[in-house]
């Protein structure tokens, strides 16, 4: 860090003067600092501004700024290299600079200015040096060290460095690159911008931008080195060996132990001390108090107690008193700037002592001790380096012994020289004069940290939870700051006056002073107001006259004079002789003193214990100060200079909108005049003026003017005595002047008519006889007010502020009770201290009481009403908040700095609001909520009244401090879960089990850890929510910390949870189980907390994917757990029968069991309430197959024993129920998996599942339907023979209707018997569904045995009943069907027998339907089974001609296919219909048979035979045969035969049918080979000539085997049995085979 100074002197600007109304702008590092404005083209400025750098490669920024009505224009502007500017601590002539008007940018950063205008400025820009030592002597010593360091060491060149190097600037010197440091970027606080438009008055010891946080941490003692007065410091003992040092420090240590103090009440002492010590008392020797308390790591987190550096600024009261040391001020106040922090200090060099209020424990010394020993080669480079007031326990609080030393070695060397120089120079000086006063000891200085770095909360201690803490343990109640601090409490010569002259005021009062008299009264010659001067007009009753004391006013006048009138009367009689009257008006005040004395009795007993005086020393002072009263102005008098410095903010009087003002000073009836400012609303007079007052009831009448020059203000001047507009006045009371004054002062009206606006600035200094060297009345104010507050706090209330019980508007300008605030009341009036400068005394006092209970309400109320006294301008007045401000007495960077002293200890205090604010504590809570308050109180000062640009919202403040008290809160309870749990929630104390350290925290070996935080954490969560977001209420839209506290636990939590199982994952060691609980807590914590939360509202949480392998491995686990479950399910239900569960439910237990068992594990994974869709899906998946393996074993295992159970009557009913209720079950799983959102892959798995459960069902129906084949056929056998006995013919007569009906009922009844009993027993026992599937097996297994054994019945023998069901390749037999024919009685319906077997369907399907709640009707009609045996019904009642017809039609591939012909024949056909009949002829021309294979040992003679199929044919020519060839395999045969055929069908109702034969005398002709031609084919043509392949048979389907069969029985019709006979016929055996 640099000091960097600015000095803006004057400006040339080219153009008329009055155009221009500017000021200069300064911007460098972010900060931004402005000048006042003034009028024409040749400013003069002359002000200074600092500034900290960090940064050497920037810039310095000037921007030359002109006013205007509504908005600025810019002039110019120079940008200056930082490097670029020297190092000086002398201030130069400066340097001319030429405006230019564009900036030259790069990377977003202005590195240089283009395009020159015609204005320049005058700017003096330097560096301060190092050490605060001139420019030579530093070269001096650097040539010094240079020759010492060649001397002692060889290993680094010193002068090397130098060359490299400019002389590093002030603060860089020695600031320690501590890692502990709290000055910390994350922390800053947003800094209060202090122009210095205004020099300061008196009590500023500080330059704008030079406030505490914007320095580095070190002291001003480290850097301050060789002192400015003379090298030959007294710095003896720099030089002094480690053990002698170590034997001080343990001195001062016991002594430090013995007074109490602890070392963290004690952090940061010395870090307030400023170099004005070092140069005042420079030839003091230094003491050296090193007490180590300091040492404790986290004293730098700012936990400093108030009273630990109680050091404030300059007293002025001395400032007269030493002229010898006049000289010395210039330099001090320049070197003042960059201190961190104001010290107490008086100008004798007494130092003050500091308050050592606070304990001081021992047991960190012990251990610093160690420390100290194991470094010692460390710490003799920094002894020498720091003055002895700066704690060594700085220089042990290190992270650990192997860590480097904080300089590099040629550091080291440097300070090692350097204060070996000094040794030499100093030797000898202590011997000389040992009695001079060492300096007092500095007490313990942790980190040398300033009170407004924020602390660095991730390195703090842990704080307790929550519970009962005692407040001391962090920090006392207030700040510790310079600005907080009481000056006042130790300055005895200032106290001894305010004494004598609060006893003045209070004997006296001013509030209990006669008024004066007054009554209209007529002058008879010219008389003047008294009060304004002015002539009192009129003929008659021009004014008003006292009768007491004779004082002639104006009528609007007599308000303002509010002197005395019995003193005044007593005064003038005195002087004009008038003894016995004096003597009457004396005898009247002594009274009055009197009464006040025996009256008010405890007034003065409350200043004696306040000042300490002894009761005889009193009562002297309260004679001399009666004495003094009664005196009065006879025996007083005055020496008053009074400067009249400048002017903010006057009226606009002139037409030009401005004014030229001049001032006027009247003290008694001499009168003085300032020189006249033209144009200028802002002028600078500095014009100093010279009376002599003899009477303390005198006024000091200040008047503005503004000059006019024209004809109405000669005539005004000739009726009034003024000419000139009146721009404003101020009337001081001479009696309220004391010392050295530098005041503002508010200018007010005359008359209720004027317009009036601004403020003056006066210096006045007053040389009252016998009280030459005395401090102004602010100060001695200041002194009561802070004397007082001690007395009635620290003295009497034990540290406790007492607020006073006042109400009403003015109830917060109450400070004290009764007695003290009339004393400070009182001591106002009398010496004119205005209110707001009570009010801002009394906050600076509470300040460093600010954690008092009830205080920052206090505190609060009291800002908000110095904000509206200073924001709140009144309509009469154009004067801006800031600038009233910068006029306030109290010193504008005084309070400034106080209040951002004070901001930072208070985020400080908020970052440790659980521990500073317990919740347990009613009254905290609500001075947490006035401490927000205050804060507010605070932004909204520098918003409204330094009128900055941007400060940090209230809210952002609060927000960050609740955010850094939360996260170390959250570090706390991790670091100490165990030990919190069992502190808060064990239940039992015997469980009491101590954790070794190693397992305090999360473990990889089990997860108790967890659930624990989590616990804790609800704890915090839910204390925000309850006890501090209801107090912290302010900010309803910003801050909710109940939300916040919820936000900032999760997000802390969720970084250590997710490494957590990420280290889990890797290893395993836990129970899936309690990855599952685990997984459960935390969901509950989100949802609970989380999740409505605005940072979280609408995302998809993290927390589920830390947890997915964990919860696939529970499912794992779970597979192979519901599997056994199913296993023993099924065991235990087996044992019992396959009982049904209930007299309602079908099934039995092992089904519910199973999906019990599913449904809690599906339960499970529902709970876990996972918001990660895509997690989701995976876990479904996962599920889905566990429920598809345990669904499919259970059917299997069923399936496989099913065919065991078909004999029982209920078993098979219910274990069919059972799968049909896995079906029913799993379709609600699937709805309870979300159905049709249910991802599509475990959707898809589970609708698989779905069907094959159906297809198991369908299995186990059909095996159960087959059970009952045999009983069947027995019911239907029966039915056949009862509907043999049915005789008659098929056209019933309309009366035989009935018969038919019981007929049928009859051939139904053993059907019917078999099923009653069945099928009740299936209605109850079954599931509709199952019954359904049931039905149907029965339907199919009727149907079927039906058509087989009734409709078509089967033939006795085996071989018959193959031949007709079984496939085509068995056709071949169907020869044999003609001896069955003729061997056994043929069955054939009769119609009358169809009619009442078609009966009988309809009763059984209407009893299958069994009113609906069977079979679906339409099922039972389209059912395949009963057409086909509706088909053979009705193919029974059809004529033979119809059947031939139909099978011809329907059996088109009877000769085709043929894969191994016999042989071959060639036949030539023509087909002729005739026109006018239309009956068809067809010619059939047998040509040849060719390669005909057959064997045979006796005489082949093969024919062919045509046969024309067909319906009505049986009274026509249907077959021919030709000649037999003998022995010949190819014979040719050329014969020609003629077929007739009707006209009644077309030719596709008929086929010829080819037969080639071996004619065989006395026997049945063998069949060589078969083939078939349909007339269809050659229809289109009229005539076809082919090669027919031979087969061996002939081809026919189902309905043509059904054809035959019903044809085969029909044996009285030649015509069916030709038929019959022709297609069964199939190649005969040859012989040999």
């Amino acid at each position: 860090m640099s000091l960097l100074c600015v000095r803006v002197k004057k400006a040339k600007l080219q153009g008329p003067p009055d155009k221009f109304n500017t000021y200069v702008t300064l911007k460098v590092q972010n900060v931004k600092s402005t000048t006042v404005a003034v009028r024409g083209d040749q400013p003069c400025w002359e002000q200074d501004f600092m500034f900290e750098i960090s940064r050497l490669d920037l810039g310095l920024i000037v921007e030359v700024w002109n006013k205007g009505l509504i908005w600025d224009t810019l002039v110019g502007t120079v940008w200056i290299a930082l490097k670029a500017i020297h190092q000086s601590d002398e201030e130069g002539p400066g340097e001319w600079s030429t405006l230019e008007a564009e900036v030259v940018m790069k990377h977003d950063e202005i590195c240089g200015t283009k395009n020159p205008t015609p204005h320049k400025i005058l700017l003096d820009t330097r560096f301060e040096l190092p050490f605060d030592i001139p420019e030579e002597e530093a070269r001096y010593w650097t040539r010094k060290l240079e020759q010492i360091n060649s001397l002692g060491d060889d290993e680094y060149s010193f002068q090397e460095e130098v060359q490299k190097k400019p002389l590093p600037s002030a603060a860089s010197q020695c600031s320690f690159e501590d890692a502990d440091s709290a000055v910390d970027d994350r922390d800053s606080d947003y800094r209060s911008e202090t122009s210095s438009s205004i020099p300061p008055p008196y009590h500023t010891t500080v330059q704008p931008n030079a406030s505490v946080h914007q320095f580095t941490v070190p002291s001003r003692l480290q850097q301050q080195g060789v002192l400015r007065e003379t090298c030959a410091v007294s710095l003896q003992n720099y030089d002094l060996d480690y053990q002698e040092h170590v034997a001080i420090r343990r001195y001062d240590s016991i002594e430090s132990t013995v007074s109490g103090r602890t070392d963290t009440e004690s952090t940061s002492e010395s870090s307030q001390m400023t170099s004005r010590q070092c140069s005042i008392g420079s030839r003091r020797s230094l003491d050296r108090s090193d007490s180590p308390a300091g040492s404790s790591r986290y004293g730098s987190s700012c936990n400093v107690s108030q009273g630990s550096s109680h050091l404030s600024e300059l007293d002025h009261s001395h400032e007269s008193a030493h002229g010898s040391e006049q000289e010395d001020d210039h330099q001090e106040r320049v070197s003042n700037h960059s201190y961190h922090s104001s010290g107490s200090y008086q100008k004798d060099g007494q130092a003050l002592h500091r308050e050592q209020e606070e304990p001081h424990g021992k047991g960190e010394e012990e251990k610093i001790y160690e420390t100290e020993e194991k470094r010692a080669d460390h710490s003799v480079a920094l002894e020498l380096e720091k003055p002895k007031n700066v704690d060594a326990g700085a220089h042990v609080s290190y992270h650990g012994d192997n860590e480097p030393p904080p300089f590099p070695p040629a550091r080291a060397h440097w300070i090692r020289a350097i204060s070996k120089v000094r040794l030499r120079l100093q030797e000898g000086q202590d011997e000389a004069d040992p009695s001079k006063p060492p300096w007092l000891k500095g007490g313990p200085a942790g980190g040398l940290y300033g009170i407004d770095s924020m602390p660095d909360l991730r390195k703090k201690k842990p704080i307790p939870l929550v519970s009962d803490l005692s407040l001391v343990q962090s920090r006392k109640a207030g700040i510790t700051s310079a600005m907080a601090t009481r000056t006042s409490l130790k300055d005895e010569e200032l106290k001894s006056h305010v004494y004598k002259k609060t006893l003045q005021a209070l004997i006296y009062p001013i509030s209990c002073t006669t008024p004066h008299n007054f009554e209209v009264w007529t002058a008879t010659t010219p008389t003047y107001c008294y009060e304004c001067e002015g002539l009192l007009w009129g003929i008659a009753r021009q004014g008003m006259r006292c009768g007491e004391c004779g004082v002639k006013c104006h009528e609007k006048c007599q308000d303002l004079l509010n002197a005395d009138c019995l003193q005044r009367a007593a005064e003038k009689s005195s002087k004009h002789g008038a003894e016995d009257r004096t003597q009457n008006f004396i005898m009247a005040m002594k009274d009055r003193m009197k009464i006040r004395e025996r009256n008010k009795p405890e007034i003065f007993d409350l200043i004696r214990d306040v000042f300490c005086e002894s009761k005889l020393t009193h009562a002297q002072q309260m004679k001399t100060v009666k004495q003094s009263v009664l005196d009065g102005t006879s025996k007083w008098s005055a020496k008053i200079t009074i400067t009249v410095v400048c002017a903010q903010g006057l009226q606009a009087k002139d037409k030009t909108g401005s004014s030229d003002p001049y001032v006027t000073v009247q003290v008694g009836k001499t009168k003085k005049r300032t020189k006249t400012i033209f144009g200028n609303l802002n002028p600078v007079w500095e014009e100093k003026f010279y009376f002599e007052c003899h009477n303390s009831s005198d006024r000091i009448k200040v008047r503005v003017w503004d000059e006019d020059d024209d004809i109405k203000s000669r005539v005004k001047q000739r009726l009034k005595r003024e000419s000139d507009d009146f721009l404003g006045q101020t009337i001081i009371e001479v009696r309220t002047l004391s010392g050295e004054m530098d005041v503002w002062y508010n200018l007010e009206k005359r008359t209720d008519k004027s317009a009036v606006s601004g403020a003056v600035r006066l210096q006045i200094s007053v040389e009252i006889k016998g009280e030459e060297k005395v401090a102004p009345y602010h100060i001695q104010y200041t002194c009561l007010h802070e004397n007082l507050f001690h007395h009635l706090t620290d003295v009497h209330g034990n540290g406790v502020v007492k607020i006073p019980d006042a109400k009403g508007d003015d109830a917060w300008k109450v400070y004290f009770d009764e007695t003290a605030q009339e004393i400070v009341d009182e001591f106002a009036m009398r010496y004119g201290i205005e209110s707001i400068y009570q009010a801002m005394t009394h906050f600076a006092c509470l300040s460093s009481k600010y954690m008092c209970p009830g205080v920052p309400a206090v505190m609060s109320t009291l800002l908000a009403n110095i904000n509206a006294y200073y924001a709140h301008t009144t309509a009469s007045t154009n004067v801006s908040a800031s600038d009233r401000f910068a006029a306030s007495n109290f010193g504008k960077e005084r309070f400034v700095k106080l209040l951002d002293q004070l901001h930072n200890s208070l985020r400080i205090d908020l970052s440790m609001y659980r521990n500073n604010f317990p919740a347990s504590s009613r009254e905290r809570l609500q001075d947490l909520k006035s401490t927000v308050d205050l804060l507010t109180s605070i932004t909204f000062f520098r918003m409204k009244v330094q009128e900055l640009q941007s400060p940090p919202r209230a809210s952002q403040v609060v927000k960050d401090c609740v955010k850094a008290c939360l996260n170390s809160t959250y570090e706390y309870i991790f670091n100490n879960c165990h030990e919190l749990y069992s502190r808060e929630y064990q239940t039992d104390p015997n469980k009491n089990q101590d954790l070794p350290p190693e397992e305090q925290g999360p473990s990889i070996r089990n997860l108790d850890f967890w659930p624990k935080l989590i616990t804790l954490i609800v704890s915090i969560i839910e204390e925000d929510k309850n006890s501090y977001t209801p107090v912290l209420n302010q900010f309803p839209q910003e801050l909710a910390v109940g939300k916040i506290s919820a936000e900032v636990m999760w997000s802390l939590f969720a970084q250590d949870m997710k490494y957590a199982m990420e280290e889990h994952e890797k290893h395993r060691l836990c129970k899936s189980a309690d990855y599952m609980n685990l997984h459960f807590k935390v969901k509950w914590l989100y949802n609970e907390y989380v999740r409505d939360l605005p940072a979280f509202k609408g995302k998809v949480p993290e927390y589920p994917a830390w947890f997915e392998q964990f919860v696939m491995q529970w499912l794992d686990e779970n597979e192979d757990v519901s599997l056994e479950f199913l296993h023993g399910a099924l065991e235990r239900d087996k044992k019992d029968g396959f009982q049904q569960t209930s007299e309602h439910a079908l099934f039995s237990c092992s089904v519910v069991d199973v999906f019990t068992q599913l449904n809690q594990s599906f339960e499970i994974i529902k709970k876990l309430e996972c918001p990660d869709p895509v997690i989701v899906a995976h876990y479904n998946r996962r599920f889905a197959k566990t429920i598809g393996k345990v669904l499919m074993q259970y059917a299997d295992i069923l399936s496989k024993t099913f065919q065991s159970y078909c004999s029982k009557e209920k078993l098979p009913c219910i274990l069919m129920n059972n799968v049909q209720q896995l079906r029913v079950q799993l379709e609600k799983m699937f709805e309870a998996m979300g159905g049709k959102e249910l991802d599509a892959e475990a959707s898809d798995h589970l609708k698989e599942l779905q069907v094959k459960l159906n297809n198991v069902l369908d299995e186990l129906s059909a095996v159960f339907g087959n059970s009952f084949q045999t009983r069947i056929d027995e019911c239907v056998k029966q039915m056949s023979d009862i509907l043999c006995q049915v005789k008659g013919t098929g056209n019933v007569a309309a009366n035989a209707r009935n018969t038919v009906a019981q007929d049928a009922d009859n051939v139904l009844r053993p059907l019917m018997d078999f099923l009653d009993g069945n099928l009740t027993l299936f209605a109850t026992v079954c599931e509709k569904t199952v019954l359904k599937r049931v039905l149907k097996e029965l339907w199919r297994v009727v149907m079927n045995t039906m058509e087989k054994l009734i409709v078509l019945p089967p033939l006795t023998d085996h071989t018959g009943t193959q031949l007709i069901f079984s496939a085509a390749k068995e056709l071949g037999h169907l020869s044999k069907l003609k001896d069955h024919m003729v061997r056994e009685e043929t069955r054939s319906l009769t119609p009358k027998q169809c009619a009442v077997l078609d009966l009988a369907l309809d009763t059984i399907k209407q009893y299958f339907h069994a009113g609906g709640n069977g079979l679906k009707k339409t099922f039972l009609e389209k059912s395949p089974d009963l057409q086909s045996l509706r088909y053979a019904l009705s193919l029974y009642t059809q004529t033979t001609d119809t059947l031939i017809k139909t099978f011809v039609q329907t059996q088109t591939a009877q000769g085709s296919g043929v894969d191994d012909p016999v042989g071959e024949v060639s036949i030539q056909i023509d087909l002729y219909t005739h026109p006018g009949t239309g009956e068809h002829k067809v010619t059939v021309k047998v040509v040849a048979a060719n390669d005909l294979k057959w064997q045979t040992s006796g005489m082949f003679r093969p024919f062919v035979e045509i046969t024309m199929i067909g319906p009505q044919q049986s009274d026509k020519k249907r077959k021919f045969t030709t000649k037999s060839k003998s022995n010949n395999w190819a014979p040719k045969y050329n014969e020609t035969f003629h077929f007739i055929l009707g006209n009644e069908d077309g030719p596709d109702a008929y086929e010829l049918q080819v037969c080639v034969k071996d004619y065989c005398f006395a026997r049945e002709d063998r069949v060589l080979g078969i083939a078939v031609m349909q007339l269809r084919d050659i229809a289109d043509k009229g005539s076809c000539a082919c090669w027919c392949p031979l087969g061996r048979r002939i081809h026919m389907d189902e309905t043509g085997l059904t054809i035959l069969r019903i044809l085969s029985q029909r044996t009285n019709d030649e015509v069916a049995r030709e038929f019959v006979k022709l297609k069964s016929e199939s190649r005969s055996a040859e012989e040999g085979t």
